[in-house]
């Protein structure tokens, strides 16, 4: 049986517009510690990134930050996480988010979570990995990103064989439950162990 030990947690290093989005982020870092679950994510102290990881943090739970280097300043590290990387790219910082986490969630956030979002999407797709996926959809925050993806079902661009498969949860108390159960369900896979490459 596959478990949750880890969720990498994609969101923005702003807090948006909406105070939902901050209360949101600070629930999911309680229920993450209260669960057991280790916090994987960007590194930032800033925006939700700073508010989920120091949620964990005040609640007794265990966070590693993997930040490249030339963006320790501009999303002000965080000296608190337990377990802090520094890497030299990009490219490096999302292949270690992937291979620290069991699990995948999408807060809101800008261009760069959707970038994370989408490429983790796209290497389940191609079967690269079986790792649960959730987009939380606080207040329908990816509700126009969810119609797009229905317009590429009817239009053929996200064709049969080929499907995008995620979970929705409106709710942030549904989310860790949600990943439990979708992690006890999936196939075990080499895919889910392994690095992904090529890529």
């Amino acid at each position: 049986m596959n478990t949750i030990k880890s969720i990498c947690v994609y969101c923005g290093s702003g807090n948006g517009s909406d105070p939902a989005f901050e209360q949101s982020a600070f629930l999911l870092g309680k229920t993450m510690a209260k669960a057991g679950i280790r916090l994987v994510y960007g590194g930032g102290n800033t925006g939700l990134m700073g508010t989920v990881a120091r949620s964990v943090i005040d609640h007794g739970g265990l966070v590693t930050g993997i930040i490249p280097d030339f963006l320790k300043d501009r999303e002000v590290m965080l000296k608190d996480a337990d377990e802090m990387i520094v890497v030299p790219d990009m490219h490096t910082r999302k292949q270690l988010m992937f291979e620290k986490a069991d699990a995948f969630v999408a807060l809101p956030g800008g261009v760069g979570t959707l970038e994370e979002l989408v490429e983790q999407l796209t290497w389940a797709q191609l079967g690269r990995h079986t790792k649960p996926i959730l987009i939380a959809d606080i207040n329908g925050f990816w509700k126009p990103l969810l119609s797009l993806f229905d317009h590429m079902r009817e239009t053929r661009f996200i064709r049969d064989g080929f499907h995008v498969n995620y979970l929705i949860a409106e709710q942030v108390d549904d989310i860790v439950p949600m990943l439990t159960a979708a992690a006890r369900q999936a196939m075990p896979s080499v895919e889910n162990l392994a690095v992904v490459e090529k890529l």
